[in-house]
């Protein structure tokens, strides 16, 4: 089985072309820079922003995997429109015509709009995208669907919920650093949804063996909810440390959180609702189709994390 990945060289990227490769499939890697994988492999530079692959990259390829995009970055919204909705329609319609079999476009559950009354919400329980990353990813799916829902090359677009793994980016990296720098303990609040890297993997390598026909649009993630607190204690935990203090009120935290909207210049959701929204998705979908079931705690890879952190030296 011959793979194409783009973002070869991000989080998801580096772990699932590694596990082909470990598989002996062989892997056409693609990534802006053209860094090298953590086997030392090159990967090739390509800047899909601005170019469209060359069809020999194509040929022979049986799945493509598109993981490529703009996410925690900062960015003007054409840059978003650009690589993650205009290019990703643009590579499916490349693939198609070189008769890839499956094409694989790694979403978000972001492009679901914000969360409503902290239901738990199915792959229908949409709205509007308030940002320029939701809203990009929402107008490739639109896109994606309408375009190839009777094509023979099988879509599955998949949005994952916030996922964690060593060297992961985003708030997980920083609730990291604050547990080491000695955050009190969060309120009991709030709750969302997650899924640890390895289970996204397994599920596209799953998907590349046994591609479902026509479009499918799945939430990927597991069945256990996290609160920061929770989150929280598990990186103390994992660090050497007893459990925290919470001795910072509520109303320090909503203060301090909107210090940080200030500085940040606010946009999109407010920090303290990233903090301690609820935001719950079902697999429901995903799991009824695919033989796939997550299978991995954060407990039993937190101390990866953590050690990635202190490597990294945040």
């Amino acid at each position: 089985m011959r793979c194409l990945v783009t973002g070869a060289t991000g989080f998801v990227g580096r772990q699932l072309c590694r596990q082909l490769a470990d598989q002996g499939d062989p892997v056409v890697a693609l990534s802006r820079t053209g860094a090298t994988l953590a086997d030392g492999t090159p990967t090739q530079a390509l800047d899909l922003a601005v170019h469209e692959p060359e069809a020999t990259l194509l040929a022979g390829v049986d799945v493509v995997f598109h993981l490529a995009g703009i996410a925690h970055q900062r960015a003007q919204e054409p840059a978003y429109r650009q690589l993650n909705y205009r290019a990703t329609l643009s590579l499916a319609r490349q693939a198609a015509a070189a008769g890839v079999k499956c094409f694989v476009f790694l979403s978000s559950v972001k492009a679901m709009g914000p969360p409503g009354s902290g239901r738990v919400r199915s792959e229908s329980d949409c709205a509007p995208p308030v940002d320029p990353y939701g809203l990009s990813k929402w107008q490739a799916e639109c896109s994606l669907r309408e375009e190839f829902s009777s094509a023979a090359m099988s879509v599955v677009i998949l949005r994952p919920a916030l996922v964690y793994g060593a060297n992961a980016k985003g708030n997980l990296t920083r609730l990291s650093t604050g547990v080491r720098r000695g955050l009190p303990r969060p309120p009991a609040l709030g709750a969302r949804s997650m899924l640890a890297l390895q289970d996204l993997v397994d599920l596209l390598r799953k998907i590349a063996v046994n591609p479902p026909e026509g479009v499918h649009t799945w939430i990927v993630c597991d069945s256990r909810s996290y609160s920061t607190r929770l989150l929280y204690d598990v990186l103390r935990q994992a660090s050497g440390k007893g459990v925290g203090i919470a001795w910072l009120p509520r109303w320090g935290w909503r203060l301090g959180a909107a210090m940080l909207d200030l500085v940040s210049g606010g946009g999109g959701q407010t920090t303290f609702n990233k903090l301690f929204g609820t935001e719950l998705y079902s697999n429901a979908a995903v799991l009824a189709v695919m033989d796939w079931h997550p299978g991995n705690r954060l407990e039993d890879v937190i101390s990866d994390m953590v050690a990635g952190g202190r490597g990294s030296g945040s």
